[in-house]
């Protein structure tokens, strides 16, 4: 583990058995990079990102891991976007992916493992998100993996809702020579989602096979849930060295947890899969919305690892 000057900000690299990765906990508790030292000394980019020329709008970075909290992608509140509705009937304005992304947090955590850090609520946040609330992001780097673990603390006394995910960044192509019909994935899904930009409403989704190659257009931005099981596998068939995301613990996870699979286009030099606590618009479609009980703590667990 070691603290390292960038573009005017400090950043934090671990190297972990041929793993390689490189955060910035105090801001939106950012995963930036994670590669792999080959046995040829050559690199393998896992989790994509971008050379940057200044942090001016790190936020919005299309690279590494941006947290999604307290919601994932687009509110609505009945029709209008970027607006949620909570039980208490006041509407509220909600940035996109919620923001924890563009949020300073505090290291509470910081060894040669991971680090944890602890979102530092302003007077803007906790205007759109009106609760007594304690949310921690905790990384846990391994040779061939990380865990990424959210827990959110209600020290009030109403429910607190949320639905929180994931936006990995994945490399892709990763190996000279492929394109992305090299590539294929497997999701475990048996109900698949699109989301209505217009109205905020889920509409249904592609027919897909289990396994489909990361070339097929109907796989952007499309939500993937009721699994049968817990993980994603993608990669070059045959080949070692595909990649492995897991949401939760359970053999199962709950009917509306959601993978997502996204791109920004043909030429993007990354692809998306996102675990998520369920679909977009969670506030009022009501799909994936979970309620921490007033002195309680609730947990959602990724693993991503490669084979």
């Amino acid at each position: 583990m070691e603290k390292l000057s960038h573009l005017g900000h400090t950043l934090t690299r671990w190297r972990v058995g041929s793993s390689t990765f490189l955060a910035y906990p105090e801001k939106g508790a950012r995963l930036m990079n994670w590669h792999l030292t080959l046995g040829d000394g050559s690199v393998r980019d896992i989790v994509y990102w971008p050379e940057l020329d200044s942090f001016d709008d790190f936020f919005k970075t299309r690279g590494g891991n941006p947290i999604l909290f307290p919601f994932n992608a687009r509110t609505f509140d009945r029709g209008d976007i970027h607006f949620w509705r909570a039980a208490d009937g006041v509407r509220r304005p909600m940035p996109m992916h919620g923001f924890a992304r563009h949020s300073d947090f505090k290291v509470t955590r910081l060894d040669p493992a991971g680090f944890t850090a602890q979102l530092t609520p302003t007077a803007e946040s906790r205007a759109i998100y009106p609760y007594e609330f304690e949310f921690n992001v905790s990384y846990r780097f391994a040779p061939l993996g990380l865990t990424c673990e959210f827990a959110l603390t209600n020290h009030g006394h109403v429910p607190i809702p949320w639905s929180a995910g994931h936006h990995f960044y994945f490399t892709l192509p990763w190996a000279e020579g492929t394109t992305r019909a090299d590539y294929r994935i497997r999701i475990p899904a048996t109900r698949r989602y699109k989301h209505d930009f217009a109205t905020g409403q889920l509409t249904p989704g592609p027919a897909l096979n289990l396994e489909e190659p990361l070339s097929r257009p109907a796989l952007v931005d499309t939500q993937h849930t009721h699994l049968t099981g817990n993980e994603v596998l993608f990669g070059e068939p045959g080949r070692p060295g595909a990649i492995s995301v897991r949401l939760g613990d359970a053999d199962a996870p709950p009917p509306d947890a959601t993978f997502v699979t996204w791109t920004l286009d043909d030429a993007a030099p990354y692809y998306c899969v996102e675990p998520w606590m369920g679909p977009p618009n969670a506030p009022e479609n009501k799909l994936g919305l979970h309620f921490v009980a007033p002195g309680k703590t609730e947990k959602f667990t990724v693993a991503v690892s490669v084979k």
